[in-house]
């Protein structure tokens, strides 16, 4: 009898030990999804502000046009504003590339002598775009080179003589077209989520354009022009506003 007994809880025991592993394979494993990856692929918005300054050669040309003066070297410095747009994507886990355009209402004067007369050449506007190309250094920190053609206008040039007495000369307003490069930092500031913080570095090489000296108006032309390289060096910081707010989603695999 307690044989029959024993063999009966027996049975019993691995019948409910079956069920209890089989109830646990039934049971399906969750997980909970991966906490987001940070990105910099997205597009976005700046604005900042910044300083400038330029420098020219340049040289008076006679009506037949033969060099009336030496080359001189003159320049000038002042602020600039700036707003920007533009769009990124991280090709590897340390490589992001974009390209962007920019606008800068800017103030950057200074006086252009011509022999013995003066003016003041200020330099009032520019634009430029791009593309720039950029090394993760840190998750939310990536350092990056950009490079790409601008525009820089600057204002009309009115002369007068060392006294301040108007010499009758001017030089009208000019557009002048060119390349630039750069170099900079962009950091992820993490008490807002999309907000960024930009600083870059960027020097302008404009081509040579001959200029017009012309007369006061009612005066005959005066014939002569002038030859103008200019170069633009700028800093700027701006704050950024990404649209995808530096994150993006992994896919769990379950």
């Amino acid at each position: 009898m307690k044989r029959t007994l024993s063999l009966a809880a027996a049975a019993v025991a691995v019948t409910m030990g079956s069920f209890a592993h089989a109830a646990d394979l039934a049971r399906p494993m969750i997980q909970s999804p991966p906490p987001p990856v940070f990105t910099w692929t997205g597009c976005y918005i700046a604005a900042g502000y910044g300083f400038g300054m330029w420098n020219q050669r340049w040289q008076e040309f006679g009506p037949a046009g033969n060099a009336t003066t030496i080359g001189q070297t003159n320049g000038g410095r002042g602020w600039l504003g700036t707003a920007q747009v533009g769009c990124d994507w991280q090709i590897t886990p340390n490589i992001v590339i974009g390209a962007f355009a920019d606008y800068d209402w800017a103030s950057i004067s200074g006086d252009a002598a011509d022999g013995a007369i003066v003016g003041n050449e200020k330099l009032s506007s520019s634009w430029a775009a791009g593309g720039r190309v950029g090394w993760v250094t840190l998750p939310q920190l990536l350092a990056y080179v950009s490079f790409g053609g601008a525009q820089a206008r600057y204002d009309q040039i009115n002369f007068a003589n060392v006294s301040g007495v108007p010499a009758f000369f001017s030089v009208d307003r000019h557009t002048y077209s060119g390349y630039f490069i750069g170099t900079g930092y962009e950091y992820a500031l993490g008490f807002f989520p999309g907000l960024y913080w930009k600083t870059e570095y960027r020097w302008y090489d404009y081509s040579t354009d001959r200029l017009a000296l012309i007369n006061t108006p009612g005066i005959t032309p005066a014939g002569f022009s002038l030859d103008s390289h200019k170069y633009v060096q700028t800093i700027r910081s701006e704050l950024v506003w990404r649209f995808n707010w530096g994150k993006a989603p992994v896919t769990a695999k379950y």
